[in-house]
Parts: structure tokens; C-alpha cells; sequence
């Protein structure tokens, strides 16, 4: 099995780069005089970048596909404000000569130690029917390896292993402190919905090598399959208050704030505007974070063009 010897943060302009990366977009585009050319973004554990295969185009576009690791022979360049690697030769990877922790990125955090302090928070809830609800979701072993293994999101924020379950500590860790900052905040709904707001993302995201969608993440949703998740683990527990019920799945259908960013419903109870606000804010950190951290070799006291948040970001002198 080899091993990467250069790591894309590692990369500087007039690198000579010569290692394997995975290959997660991969495009036929044409120059502006018409020739074709191929527009490909790789990866590894430390971050994405650009690169173009100018010629031969079409003899290498057969050879792999998205989702491939592919051994290539490049050198970075500055386009734009940002790197770029202009490649020369590929060569595609067999499955049993790559090591996958290269390429996945993994939450920098301790994985057990984080599920451990999430489990204490459970501990804490004083609600008998929520505190069993917590507990019949994780005394499910195939949901809490998924949930400890799956990342947050796609390419937004806590795009790593790990990544969903580092958020999902974070922002109740949060909610604990706004819950006392508060008047009539109920702190047991808080830590619940905060725990499974974001639940179904286990079955939304496929994380083995490259992070993606499911089809079941692209026709159904991570917020419907999480409602979903819930009524069949509530089905179990014996008198569970039927408004708690509605309560809690009022909190997962509207925690992304507003239908046009995925929402069928607005938060209409403080817990669910809570939540929804804690969760914007976290995964908005961590996002601007990352652009910052990727960009940290750059001379500039800016970071590159963030296409969603549509700005530059200022890193500080």
C-alpha cells in the first residue's frame, strides 16, 4: 500500500507535485479557442484544489472517474488568487494500493471522548420520556456507529468523519448555556432537540471515500428521515406525551429556519427557535473557519473567494 507524500495544504506555488489525490468533481470543458481540456477538483485529509489537464483531454478522461484516486504528475500555479495544479500525467490507483485515512478528512477531536460527553448531557435531562427517547436512540448499535463515523454536511461546514457528531456536541454545549441565559426555555427539549436535530444525516450522506449524497439524502432529506427516526423510536416508549411528541418534531422540521433553505416549517416555539439559531450559527463558524485554515499558506491577509458565503473572508494580520 503506498503512502502520499505531499498533502495539499503542504503545496505552494512552483511545487513540482507528483502524488495521488481523490478525484471528487470531474468536468469536459473547452477553451476559449475550443479545445477541450479537463476540469478536475481533488482531494486529500488536508483540504481541496483545482487542477486542469490541457492536453490529451479526451485520452485521459476514459481512463478515470469522480470518486477515483488518481496518481498524477503536476506543477501548482497561482490562477486567480488561488492554486492550481496543471497536470500532465495520470495514472489511476487500484483499491488495494490506497489507505483511505489519506483522503478523508477526520474531525480533529477524539471520537469516544466526544460521544461520552454527549452521552453525559443525556444523563442530565430530567424528563423521564426524553431522557428514554435519548437513550432508545443510542442503545441502537447500528445508529451510534453511524452516528460517530458520519460527517455534518457535504462541502459546507464539519465536512470530515466525525464531523456530525463534533457538531452536534458543540451546539449543545451551547443550547446548556443559552438555556440559563433564558427565562421559561424548557433545558430538557433544548438538549434533546439539539442532540437529534440533525439525526437523519446518517442515512442522508455515504462517507466511504468520498462524502456524497444517498439517494435517500437527495429524495427524501435528512430533516423528513429524521422526523421519520423519531415517530418510530417514540412508537416504543409507552405514553409518550403526544405534545412533547409534536413539539420535538417541530423542532427537527424547522430547524434550518425557512422553507427556501429546506424547512417545510418556521420555528414557532423558543426551543425551536433556538436551536435553529445555534445550529446556523455553528455550522457558520466552523465553515469560516475551514475557508481560513485551508487558505493559512497564502501571503494574503485574505482568503480566496467563498462561493456560498459570497465574500472574501478576513484572516487578521
Amino acid at each position: 500500500m503506498s503512502h502520499k507524500n505531499i498533502f495539499i495544504r503542504q503545496i505552494k506555488a512552483g511545487d513540482q507535485v507528483h502524488d495521488s489525490f481523490l478525484v471528487t468533481e470531474k468536468n469536459m470543458t473547452f477553451s476559449q479557442k475550443g479545445s477541450p481540456y479537463l476540469s478536475l477538483r481533488l482531494r486529500d485529509r488536508t483540504g481541496e484544489i483545482e487542477g486542469r489537464i490541457w492536453d490529451k483531454a479526451n485520452e485521459y478522461n476514459v481512463l478515470f472517474k469522480k470518486g477515483d484516486v488518481i496518481r498524477i504528475q503536476s506543477r501548482a500555479a497561482n490562477f486567480k488568487s488561488s492554486l492550481q495544479l496543471s497536470i500532465t500525467d495520470v495514472k489511476k490507483i487500484d483499491d488495494s494500493d490506497i489507505d483511505p485515512v489519506d483522503f478523508c478528512p477526520a474531525s480533529k477531536s477524539n471520537i469516544e471522548e466526544m460521544f461520552e460527553e454527549l452521552m453525559a448531557f443525556i444523563r442530565q435531562v430530567e424528563n423521564p420520556c426524553l431522557r428514554g427517547l435519548l437513550e432508545e436512540f443510542f442503545r441502537d448499535e447500528e445508529i451510534v456507529r453511524r452516528f460517530k463515523s458520519a460527517p455534518a454536511a457535504k462541502a459546507f461546514h464539519h465536512v470530515c468523519i466525525g464531523g456530525l457528531l463534533e457538531h452536534t456536541l458543540s451546539v449543545v454545549r451551547l443550547l446548556v448555556q443559552v438555556a440559563g441565559h433564558y427565562e421559561d426555555v424548557d433545558r430538557d427539549l433544548l438538549i434533546a432537540g439539539g442532540i437529534l436535530h440533525d439525526i437523519g444525516k446518517i442515512d442522508e450522506l455515504a462517507y466511504d471515500r468520498m462524502i456524497d449524497y444517498t439517494d435517500e439524502g437527495r429524495l427524501v432529506g435528512h430533516i423528513v428521515i429524521g422526523v421519520e427516526m423519531l415517530d418510530s423510536k417514540i412508537s416504543r416508549i409507552e405514553h409518550f406525551p403526544k405534545q412533547l411528541a409534536m413539539e420535538l418534531r417541530h423542532i427537527l422540521l424547522s430547524h434550518h429556519g425557512s422553507m427556501e433553505f429546506g424547512s417545510p416549517k418556521r420555528p414557532k416555539t423558543l426551543e425551536a427557535l433556538i436551536i435553529h439559531y445555534i445550529d446556523d450559527l455553528d455550522a457558520k463558524v466552523n465553515a469560516f473557519q475551514r475557508h481560513i485554515e485551508a487558505s493559512d499558506g497564502e501571503e494574503s491577509d485574505w482568503t480566496p473567494f467563498h462561493r456560498l458565503f459570497e465574500r472574501f473572508i478576513y484572516k487578521g494580520k
